[in-house]
């Protein structure tokens, strides 16, 4: 048995947390264990739940592996992944599902898949697989080119509902990108060529869309003050990513092609209304969109780079220093990374410190910050948007009790651990 002695955890106060097996026994004082941990002035929170990551396996693992992904998820403090569908094959029918789960044997943290829609899937055997959820979603093409019409986005939602699990949209409406700014020359102009009124009619249609058939969506990677307050009044919940939260246009000149994204960097106002609303509460979740590329992929111009940035090792650790900043408080960065996903996806032993829950925690030391870089990072990528920012990353990850992390040691856990989430499991 595991015990952390003195934890800090996220509402303020010290507590000692036992671990029993996968599980945590007890939250208490003066608890005994066979291996005490010393937490003193050290923070304990539960592990983050990464909603939204592309681990590129099948079809491209120069770009990233289920063992290179998950080695950054468990170094950045994520204990839980969500794989997304545009793969190659996509995730689409039964037998690409099991193909994309035969290859999570590496995983060092708990992972769920993500099934797609295209206009030939097969809902059928999809929905008989141990889903996550539906999506992402597409209302417009991105990275895969799996955009889909109106018509299939109601039977997608149908189908999804039927089958008890959240459909998550990717929204943007093609119909007002700006041809106009097409080739032009510079980083911004691709934020300019989907504009955010793309996104804000995309989330309208959207949540219309479930209000009319009481389906239940989550929107990815909301990018606009205007689309978070319009899926928080119609009751759909809604994600930030970190590169969303932190960088705008601003950055555009410095990034290049590296900042490339979809939904694209917005202007600096939008970035802080985007800001001041994951602050308030109005947004539930921060999810990384973990999507890397090659540098040789990024090292062009903005139309012929890929989209993407990675982002999963550093998200938790760029919200700590935000805590540090006085901007957030803990409790805040639990319920973002951790208490929202459980509960907006029902992963009711996740995503909390209390007696009976999954030990999936994460141990930081608030004093030992550093800069963000690249090439310090454990994915198969060297490079990151947030390069030369502030961080506070882990120095224990454990998940289900074992821990995959501790630093500066990478080789903590080796082989299978991470196990299967989804509707089928838990």
């Amino acid at each position: 048995m595991h015990v952390f002695r003195n934890a800090g955890l996220p509402n303020g106060r010290e507590r000692d947390v036992a671990i029993d097996g996968a599980q945590i026994a007890a939250v208490g004082s003066d608890l005994s264990g066979e291996t005490v941990i010393d937490a003193s002035g050290k923070w304990l929170f539960p592990g983050m739940i990464d909603v939204h990551v592309h681990f590129r396996e099948p079809g491209f693992s120069e770009k990233e592996t289920w063992a290179t992904g998950s080695r950054a998820a468990a170094s950045g403090g994520v204990t839980t992944v969500v794989d997304q569908p545009n793969t190659d094959p996509p995730t689409v029918d039964g037998a690409s599902f099991d193909q994309k789960a035969q290859l999570t044997d590496p995983s060092l943290v708990d992972w769920g898949i993500n099934g797609g829609v295209t206009p030939d899937w097969d809902p059928k055997s999809l929905f008989e697989r141990s889903l996550f959820a539906l999506g992402e979603v597409f209302l417009a093409d991105s990275t895969g080119d799996m955009g889909i019409e109106e018509p299939l986005f109601e039977t997608a939602l149908n189908r999804a509902d039927q089958a008890g699990v959240v459909t998550t949209v990717h929204a943007e409406n093609a119909d007002y990108f700006d041809q106009e700014v097409a080739e032009s020359d510079g980083p911004a102009a691709w934020s300019a060529y989907r504009p955010a009124q793309a996104e804000a009619v995309a989330i309208e249609q959207a949540v219309e869309t479930a209000t009319e058939l009481d389906a239940d969506i989550h929107i990815a990677h909301t990018s606009t003050p205007e689309g978070i307050d319009q899926a928080a009044t119609a009751g759909a919940t809604t994600e930030v990513t970190p590169h969303h939260l932190f960088l705008s246009t601003e950055n555009s000149d410095e990034l290049g092609t590296f900042g490339r994204m979809n939904p694209p960097l917005r202007d600096e106002d939008r970035r802080l209304g985007v800001y001041d609303r994951v602050a308030d509460g109005t947004v539930d979740v921060i999810a990384t969109d973990h999507a890397p590329h090659t540098r040789e992929e990024k090292d062009t111009d903005i139309w012929s780079a890929p989209s993407g940035v990675p982002g999963v090792e550093t998200a938790l650790p760029l919200l700590l220093g935000e805590v540090l900043a006085g901007q957030f408080d803990r409790e805040r960065v639990r319920d973002l990374t951790a208490r929202n996903p459980a509960r907006i996806f029902g992963l009711s032993q996740k995503g909390r410190i209390e007696a009976g829950a999954d030990a999936d925690l994460v141990l930081v030391d608030p004093e030992a910050t550093r800069e963000i870089r690249g090439t310090d990072l454990h994915g198969k990528t060297d490079w990151t948007p947030f390069e030369g920012m502030t961080g506070v990353f882990p120095e224990l990850t454990m998940v289900r009790g074992e821990i995959v992390w501790e630093s500066p040691d990478p080789t903590t856990a080796e082989g299978r651990f991470g196990e299967p989430v989804g509707k089928n499991v838990r």
